[in-house]
C-alpha cells in the first residue's frame, strides 16, 4: 500500500466547511451530531456559521476540525467504499489533526477526541498569559539553521523551533520578546521572510507544559486502542501503534516539536505515493509537494473531491 491519510492541523479551519458534506451525507451529518452531543452545545453553529473570531479561537477551532475531519473520512468510507485498514499504510496529522488521525483509524472516540481537543484548546490558551508569548514563521531556511536562529534568540527567555513544516517553513515559539529577536536574527541569515504569526499562544514550546500536565490527566482517563494502521508520530518522525506510547506522545506533543518535514519524508521513504489531506484546507497537501519528490497530496474538503480521492488510491494501489 503506499497511501497515507494525513489530517490539518489548526490554521486550516474556515467558516463553513464541512457543511456541503453534512448537508449531503447523513454519515458526515452524524459525526457533527455526536460532536455537539460531547461539548454539549451547537459547536457546528459556530462552524458553519461563524463568526470567524469564534471559530478560531482554540477551544472550538480544535475540536471543530476534528469534526469536519471525521465527518469527511465517514463519506469517503460510506460513498466511495474507502477503508482505511486496507487502503492506507499510514495515518499522521499535524498537531491537533493527530487526535483527528486517530479517531479516523479507530484508535479513539469521536466523543472522546472532541472532548479532549475541547480540553487541549482551553489548557494551550491558559497556560500562558495573552501577550506574553508569540510565534513566528521564518521562510527560506533549513531546519538547523532555524534552531540556531532560536538558540541565539533565547538569550535566558524560550525560544524553540516548534513546527518544521518542510518546504524551508519552520515556525519559532516562546516569550514574544524572544521570538522578536528570532526575526531580525533570521533575517541576517538569509531568511526570505520572517513574520509574527496571528495566534493567540505560544504552541509547541516548553511555556505550554501546564498544558502538558493538563492532558497528561485527561488522557489517562480514555480508551485508546491499537489504530487500524500505524500512527506517524508529530514528536517522534516515526510509526507507533502501541496505545500507552501514543498517550505518551501526545502528551509530549504539546512541548514538542511537530516534525511533519521528517513525518512525510519518512512515508515517502516506505512507498507513500498519494497523501490524502482529509478535512479542511490544503495546506499539507501543498506541503508534501515540496517536501517528497513525486509524491502527490489530494486535499478531500467536499463533496467534488471524492472522485478524486478514489482516484489517487487507484493510482497508489497500481504504482
Amino acid at each position: 500500500m503506499t497511501a497515507a491519510f494525513t489530517f490539518p492541523g489548526q490554521g486550516s479551519q474556515a467558516v463553513g466547511m464541512g457543511k456541503a458534506f453534512a448537508d449531503a451525507f447523513p454519515a458526515a451529518k452524524a459525526v457533527f451530531d455526536e460532536v455537539d452531543s460531547a461539548l454539549n452545545e451547537k459547536l457546528t453553529g459556530i462552524i458553519w456559521d461563524g463568526p470567524a473570531e469564534t471559530l478560531q479561537l482554540t477551544e472550538n477551532a480544535q475540536p471543530a476540525l476534528m469534526a469536519v475531519s471525521l465527518a469527511t473520512m465517514r463519506v469517503l468510507e460510506a460513498e466511495a467504499g474507502i477503508s482505511l485498514a486496507r487502503d492506507a499504510a499510514f495515518v499522521a496529522g499535524h498537531s491537533l489533526g493527530e487526535y483527528s488521525a486517530l479517531a479516523a483509524a479507530g484508535s479513539l472516540s469521536v466523543t472522546d477526541a472532541a472532548r479532549l481537543l475541547r480540553t487541549r484548546g482551553l489548557a494551550m490558551q491558559k497556560a500562558v498569559p495573552v501577550g506574553v508569548g508569540a510565534m513566528a514563521a521564518l521562510l527560506g531556511l533549513d531546519y538547523e539553521t532555524a534552531v540556531a536562529v532560536a538558540e541565539e534568540a533565547a538569550q535566558g527567555e524560550v525560544c524553540h523551533a516548534a513546527n518544521d513544516n518542510g518546504g524551508g517553513q519552520v515556525v519559532v515559539s516562546g516569550n514574544k520578546a524572544a521570538v522578536e529577536r528570532a526575526l531580525e536574527i533570521a533575517k541576517t541569515k538569509g531568511a526570505k521572510r520572517a513574520m509574527l504569526l496571528p495566534v493567540s499562544a505560544p504552541f509547541h514550546c516548553s511555556l505550554m507544559q501546564p498544558a502538558a500536565d493538563v492532558m497528561a490527566e485527561a488522557l489517562a482517563k480514555v480508551t485508546i486502542n491499537k489504530p487500524a494502521v500505524p500512527l506517524v508520530s508529530n514528536v517522534l518522525a516515526a510509526p507507533i501503534s502501541d496505545p500507552d506510547e501514543i498517550r505518551r506522545r501526545l502528551v509530549e506533543q504539546v512541548t514538542g516539536t511537530v516534525r511533519w518535514r521528517e513525518c512525510v519524508s519518512y512515508m515517502a521513504g516506505q512507498g507513500v505515493t498519494r497523501f490524502l489531506e482529509v478535512g479542511s484546507g490544503k495546506v499539507l497537501s501543498g506541503l508534501v509537494k515540496r517536501i517528497a519528490e513525486g509524491a502527490v497530496g489530494v486535499a478531500v474538503g467536499g463533496p467534488n473531491d471524492i472522485a478524486a480521492a478514489k482516484d489517487a488510491l487507484a493510482a497508489a494501489h497500481s504504482a
